[in-house]
């Protein structure tokens, strides 16, 4: 008989579009004291599988990662056991200071779901301008993937 932990991974596809239909990542810094320094952020995804943020530059996530770059990403939903689903990603953490890749990485974040047309695109670039001048990306580079989906297990345990 399978494991238990082989019933309940998901495939590649599944975990992308699971990956896909998530509005909030949690992610995970390790902080100056040893303690994880835990936090929701939106994000958006890259054409490399890499997950984006932004954050203020001088923000506390930004000097634990500067001092060491391994990140845990946790999207996770269900209200019962029986429908628990979540990914847990561990990565390397680039922090981007370039002006435009942050601006892009805002419009990515903020047009995720939507299909935007080329003058909605052009507003939405003007408005994050502001924002991301105080600002650098994160970019997530994904080097494990821990699924679970306890739907494929149809009620048993």
């Amino acid at each position: 008989m399978p494991s238990r932990r082989s019933q309940i991974e998901m495939t590649k596809s599944e975990r992308t579009d699971y990956i896909a239909s998530a509005q909030t990542l949690i992610i995970v810094s390790n902080g100056k004291h040893g303690y994880p320094h835990p936090l929701p952020m939106w994000f958006g995804i890259d054409d490399d599988d890499s997950l984006l943020c932004t954050t203020f530059s001088k923000s506390q996530k930004v000097l634990n990662w500067q001092r060491d770059p391994k990140a845990s990403l946790l999207i996770e939903s269900g209200t019962v056991y029986s429908e628990l689903q979540g990914v847990m990603i561990y990565a390397q953490t680039e922090i981007l200071e370039d002006h435009q890749l942050v601006v892009d990485t805002l419009v990515k974040i903020n047009s995720r779901g939507r299909e935007l047309n080329e003058e909605q695109a052009a507003k939405l670039r003007e408005s994050v301008q502001p924002n991301a001048r105080k600002r650098v990306a994160l970019r997530f580079i994904p080097e494990r993937y821990i699924t679970w989906d306890h739907r494929k297990l149809g009620g048993r345990y």
